[in-house]
């Protein structure tokens, strides 16, 4: 009996190890002779971990004020030493990428659809025209991400940022009513942000970073509806376009870093632009998401949605790395998302 409770204890410390392990936090390069000064200056800017200073260039560094440019070769130098940067054997990397969990979307069949959920470590986008259910799913996923689900998930706290002031604490308690979990609950553990304009959006972004570190492990979602938005309102026509595709690369680039370092799943929905150009050459569908190449390479997994009859909505998959192009057919109900009845 008491070797199988050394068993247990010995696995949790070998599970605490894995959490440890997933990041390093930033307060460790201390040993090697970084002051702590330094470290505050990185933490403002919202890096927090050893491989947060490995994601950030040099030129971003020397940027930050106070850092000159030999501390920042120190600094980078230190990181170096403690993280193992090179190659790993695709066996390796398939045993790291373990530690991918799934958030369902409150229907089964669009679970299907994406292979069991909205993917962490990656960032799923969303995009169809009005009334096609991307508020809904948003709403829908601030609940079903804080409910233990497959494969050992354990459920957790959400980030949602708002730009088209849609959030709906009341549309959360109807959810909440589906799946039987109580109210005041399911609120406590979403954490909201407006956006008013697209500087305004990337700075929540180092607030993210910092909240995610602090509480480490517990929160599984951030959500953005619209990442768009305010991209579309800052910067107008042709002049500013290369201006704001840059911008919005940087934003996206650091979406991508604050899900890869702290494992959770990034959720954006997007618009829609009627394509001009399109009338010539006989599309069936004139219409394009915003955002061009940029957010089209970004995001892991893109989704299209349209509307089907009365609350039906389908649901494709545009582009994926791993899931095949497939539609599915969900419903909007007043507990969110769910299966279509036949």
């Amino acid at each position: 009996m008491k070797a199988a409770e050394d068993q247990v204890v010995e696995d949790e410390a070998g599970y605490q190890d894995d959490e440890e392990s997933f990041f390093q936090d930033i307060d460790t390069l201390q040993k090697h002779g970084i002051n702590m000064a330094d470290l505050k200056k990185l933490k403002s800017v919202g890096i927090c971990t050893v491989k947060g200073i490995q994601m950030t260039t040099r030129r971003a560094l020397c940027n930050i004020k106070g850092l000159s440019e030999a501390k920042v070769d120190k600094i980078k130098e230190a990181a170096g030493k403690m993280l193992t940067n090179g190659f790993l054997t695709a066996f390796e990397y398939s045993a790291k990428r373990k530690q991918v969990f799934r958030v369902t979307t409150g229907s089964l069949e669009f679970d299907k659809l994406l292979g069991g959920g909205m993917e962490s470590m990656a960032i799923t986008e969303a995009f169809g025209e009005f009334r096609t259910g991307k508020t809904q799913l948003s709403h829908t996923l601030c609940v079903t991400a804080q409910l233990p689900g497959e494969d050992g998930y354990t459920g957790g706290k959400v980030i949602f940022i708002d730009t088209e002031n849609t959030f709906r604490p009341d549309r959360l308690k109807d959810i909440a009513d589906r799946f039987n979990v109580d109210h005041d609950a399911v609120l406590d553990n979403v954490l909201y942000a407006r956006a008013y304009t697209s500087e305004h959006q990337m700075e929540l972004l180092d607030f993210v970073a910092a909240k995610f570190h602090e509480e480490g492990g517990v929160f599984k979602l951030l959500i953005i509806d619209s990442i768009m938005a305010l991209f579309r309102v800052d910067f107008s026509g042709r002049g500013e376009l290369a201006e704001r595709q840059q911008k919005l690369a940087q934003m996206l680039s650091r979406l991508q870093k604050i899900s890869e370092e702290y494992n959770v799943a990034v959720f954006v929905t997007n618009q829609m632009t009627a394509d001009p150009g399109a009338g010539m050459s006989f599309q069936a569908d004139p219409k394009k998401p915003i955002g061009g190449h940029i957010l089209a390479h970004a995001s892991t997994t893109r989704i299209s949605l349209r509307k089907g009859r009365g609350e039906l909505r389908i649901a494709k998959i545009f582009d994926s790395p791993d899931m095949p192009e497939n539609e599915a057919t969900f419903a909007i109900t007043p507990g969110g998302i769910a299966d279509a009845k036949e």
